[in-house]
């Protein structure tokens, strides 16, 4: 067996990433550490030792998964040990054909539809234009709002004082012409009684 000289290399198999690799090595300390204490004598040790790593799920790496693997066709050549109480080995991943990191060949070949992003595209653009428009359309009414209105606002603030001060001044004159006259009219009648 060659040495592995890449770090993500362990045991001949090449991981994707530095974490599966760190996995693989502890699955090999733990294969090294069970290989040390473990009896081939005993079929029913090994059988025994082998159902308690599938069930506690020791091993999940390819590293861990292969030494599973020797155990159990160990345990297969056994003639003391029944082939149908040998569990097989859970796999608890899925192969669904995504790799990681390259393209699918097939997926390379069968290139998706052009047409459908070209319709999402324009379907975009068309929902964007709609609601630039009706945007337009209400900042258009609020401006025409805020102008034609006669309550005070940013626009029409100095105007709308003015016209009200300008009305303010108009009832006082008149109301000073009004009392002018009336003080003119209690002289002249006060004037007409001496």
């Amino acid at each position: 067996m060659k040495p592995d000289t890449n770090p993500l290399s362990v045991g001949g198999f090449l991981f994707y990433t530095e974490k599966d690799a760190q996995i693989a090595r502890a699955e090999e300390q733990k294969i090294q550490y069970l290989e040390e204490r473990i009896d081939y004598s005993s079929p029913e040790r090994i059988q025994y030792i082998y159902e308690k790593t599938i069930h506690e799920r020791m091993f999940r790496s390819p590293v861990g998964l292969q030494y599973l693997k020797q155990l159990q066709e160990f345990l297969l050549s056994q003639p003391k040990i029944d082939p149908a109480s040998v569990t097989d080995i859970p796999l608890y991943m899925t192969f669904d054909g995504e790799l990681r990191g390259r393209a699918n060949p097939a997926r390379a070949r069968v290139k998706p539809s052009q047409k459908k992003d070209v319709d999402m595209e324009k379907l975009r653009f068309a929902v964007s234009a709609i609601l630039n428009v009706l945007l337009v359309l209400a900042i258009a009414a609020m401006f025409y709002i805020s102008f034609a209105s006669e309550q005070p606002n940013i626009f029409n603030y100095e105007q709308v004082l003015t016209n009200k001060y300008a009305s303010w001044e108009q009832e006082l004159t008149q109301w000073e012409k009004e009392l002018r006259e009336k003080e003119l009219q209690l002289r002249n009648n006060s004037s007409e009684n001496d």
